[in-house]
């Protein structure tokens, strides 16, 4: 299997959820503080992609940085290009975990759906 990205924050509790679940089924994975460096647009893209374009999905609706920019007003009227630049300029504004490989991505964690992407 390829290697696995996850981007992550170290003082979000779903995040080390996530990580417990990987470690747990020994799946191999390379970690990135999402603060210090968000994802890229080709990811974040790759991720839209596997999300059947749900734009809103990709945010952290649930995050100060969200709230702080209005988000949920100005989200409607955003194009995708106008949303991936904001993602991939502020790691605050994506839902985290961010999981990418080459053939899924999750955003989240919801231990039905990595077991089920892992057959764990």
């Amino acid at each position: 299997m390829a290697k696995i990205k996850v981007y992550e924050y170290s003082k979000c509790g779903t995040c080390r959820k996530g990580l417990k679940f990987l470690d747990q089924n020994n799946i191999d994975y390379e970690k990135i503080p999402i603060v210090e460096k968000a994802p890229t647009k080709g990811e974040l893209k790759k991720m839209l992609a596997f999300l059947d374009g749900d734009l809103k999905r990709l945010f952290n609706t649930s995050g100060g940085a969200y709230r702080e920019m209005g988000m949920s007003a100005r989200i409607k009227t955003l194009s995708a290009a106008e949303a991936i630049d904001l993602l991939a300029a502020n790691g605050m504004l994506v839902k985290r975990p961010f999981l990418l490989s080459d053939t899924f991505g999750l955003i989240g964690f919801k231990e039905e759906e990595w077991k089920s992407a892992f057959k764990a």
